[in-house]
Order: structure tokens, then sequence, then C-alpha cells
């Protein structure tokens, strides 16, 4: 099933996207049609989004067709992303996915938006394989990882609170930026000071250990609280540049020192990245160079371009081959989920845990 074309539907959110793959690399077509009226709102507005794929849906994927060179009628598997996310949205990507599959007798697989995102690295490098330790980043979702092998994964840490990226939106909004907020704080920090402000760590103390409940767990609620203060006691433009370095210097410490602790504790030196968040370039510069000082192993950093870290049909695509290949195709009452169990997840055992949706 090398030259199967695979067409996946990614509608979870603000990002109406379709992509057809051939085998697990080539892709041949990809459309990412981003929504831009909700930064009026500062964040997304479900009814909004939900709208608004409805609108354009069918035209994503007539465009990706063309792109591809192929019809619909060429297409051998359709994917699409089934949950976690805004419900609405979901409904508009599964309700044309069924559809399609159900007027074209093509076998029809449910993607699980996160799930996706593991996969999307691999599309630009075949060595984005397990094993490997993930830090999934988002705007709904901080998760850590350890992935063996695909279709099993071990969670080791989440958000307690706010993710990672719905962190970078709160602080844009104290600090006047546009939504989505992570690109403007992160080119806002580069014209600031890292050392003029130090903000605090949530949830990253040097007395943790291996079993405690908070050792790789993830809070950012606190972080947001400590820039609102920072702000009020630094004023102006150059202030805010100031407290935006600091906040991402913060982030970034977090969320490397938690994963270089799995890489630690797992003795697996390779870390992919995934997610929105991922395409933060801090982010991926501290994991890159912190990586490099494990000693006495070959330690790799994988991560997607910013196009396929982005909610995109391309990583459904894939997510889907892989599924496809072993027989876990839909049902005809497939549905959507705003909050879907991560699929093949065990867990750790430290402390009841939860994945959010959305």
């Amino acid at each position: 099933m090398s030259d199967t074309l695979v067409l996946g539907i990614e509608s979870s959110c603000d990002e109406t996207s379709a992509a057809v793959l051939r085998g697990d690399r080539e892709l041949l077509g990809h459309v990412i049609l981003s929504q831009d009226a909700h930064e009026v709102w500062g964040g997304v507005v479900p009814e909004i989004a939900a709208r608004a794929h409805l609108s354009v849906l069918d035209r994503v994927v007539e465009q990706t067709l063309q792109e591809a060179g192929v019809g619909l009628g060429d297409v051998d598997a359709l994917g699409v992303t089934t949950g976690p996310g805004l419900i609405g949205a979901l409904l508009v990507g599964v309700s044309w996915a069924k559809a399609a599959a159900f007027a074209l007798d093509r076998p029809l697989v449910g993607v699980h938006h996160m799930e996706a995102h593991l996969f999307a690295p691999g599309i630009e490098d075949p060595e984005a394989e397990p094993p490997f330790v993930a830090l999934l980043v988002s705007g709904g979702h901080t998760l850590l990882l350890h992935v063996e092998r695909w279709g099993s994964y071990r969670l080791l840490g989440e958000t307690r609170d706010d993710a990672a990226g719905e962190a970078y939106d709160k602080v844009a909004r104290l600090l006047g930026l546009p939504y989505p907020g992570g690109p403007h704080v992160e080119r806002l920090a580069a014209e600031g000071d890292r050392g003029r402000l130090r903000l605090p760590r949530p949830m990253l103390r040097r007395d943790q250990r291996p079993g405690d409940p908070d050792f790789y767990d993830f809070s950012f609620s606190g972080l947001k609280t400590a820039v609102a203060a920072a702000r009020e006691e630094t004023p102006g433009d150059e202030g805010a540049a100031h407290v935006a370095a600091a906040f991402q210097e913060a982030a970034v410490d977090v969320l490397v020192s938690k994963t270089l602790r799995a890489v630690e504790e797992t003795g697996c030196p390779r870390v992919l990245l995934g997610g929105g968040v991922a395409s933060n370039r801090g982010l991926r510069e501290e994991a890159a160079k912190r990586l490099r000082r494990v000693g006495g192993r070959e330690a790799r950093l994988f991560f997607a371009s910013p196009r396929l870290s982005s909610d995109n049909g391309a990583m459904v695509a894939r997510a889907a081959r892989f599924h496809l290949l072993r027989g876990a195709v839909a049902p005809p009452d497939l549905a959507a989920h705003a909050a879907l169990p991560f699929p093949g997840l065990e867990r750790t055992g430290r402390g009841k845990g939860r994945v959010r949706g959305g």
C-alpha cells in the first residue's frame, strides 16, 4: 500500500485544512485556510469557527485535489479529526468525511488530533520515528509522552491548568498584542532584555524527584499572574518587550527542563516537538542546545516545519494511514468528541491526571 492516496480533513478549531498524502511522506496537495475573524474577540468563538468551516470546506478540498492533480474518486481512503476540539467545528469535518466515504465506498479513519501532531515531523524527516520523548504543546494541550512505538504512548506529564499556547494567548492580551498571541509574544520578546526581569518557573524546583506528582507536570496560570504584576511595574513599550522576554524565557525553561528530565529518566535521547507552540524558535533553539549536553548518547531533536506544526490535514492523513494499515476503519456511526481519549495512552500512575479537550 505504498502508493495509497489518503485524503486528510482537519477542522478541530480555526484552521480548515485538507491534504492528499501518497504513502508515508509524499504530500501531493495541501491547503490550510486559517480564520481571521476571531482576532477582534481575542480568541476563537466556537460558533463563528463552525460556520466558517461549513462555508469553506468544499472549496478547501477542491483546491487540495487540484493541487494534487487527482479527483475525489482517485482517493483510496479518508481520514478526519474526530477530537478533541470544538464540537461544532469537528462536526463539520466529520460530517463531510462520512458523506464522502459513503458516496465513494471508501474506508474512513477517525483520527485523534494530538496523536496526529506526533506524525507531522515524520512527513518531512524519515528518521522522526519512535522511540522518542514527545513534548506536545498547543493552544489546548501540553503533554509529555514517552513513545516507544507508534500506537503505544506513556503519559509522563501534562498541564494542570493552562496549556502552553493558552498561556501565550493570555500573556499577549495582557501586553496588548493581537490574537493568536504566540507569534506576537515571540517577536516582542526578541526586542526585550531577558536579564531585566526574572519570572517564576511554576512547578519546577530542584528538590523534585522522579515519582513526585509534579515532577513532569506543568502549570502556567501562576506565570500569567506574575506577568500581570510585572507589567504593572514595567510600563511602556520597552517594558512590554522586557516582560515578553522574561515570560518566554520562563515558559521555555519549564518546557525544556521537564522534557530533559524525561530524557534522563527514560534513557531515550531522542526528542520530538509537536503542536503549534513547537514553531516557537526560542523553544526549538533551547531544546537543541540543552539536548546536545546529554553525554555519551547520540541526541536527536525532531520537529516539523511551521506549516506542519500548525493544525493541518497532512498530519491527519499520515495518522489515518497508520491506523488504516492496521485495519482500524471507522464504523458508519463515527462521531465527533470535544474531549476524546488519547488512543493507546498508558498513564504512569502519578496522580489522576487528565488529557484535556479543546
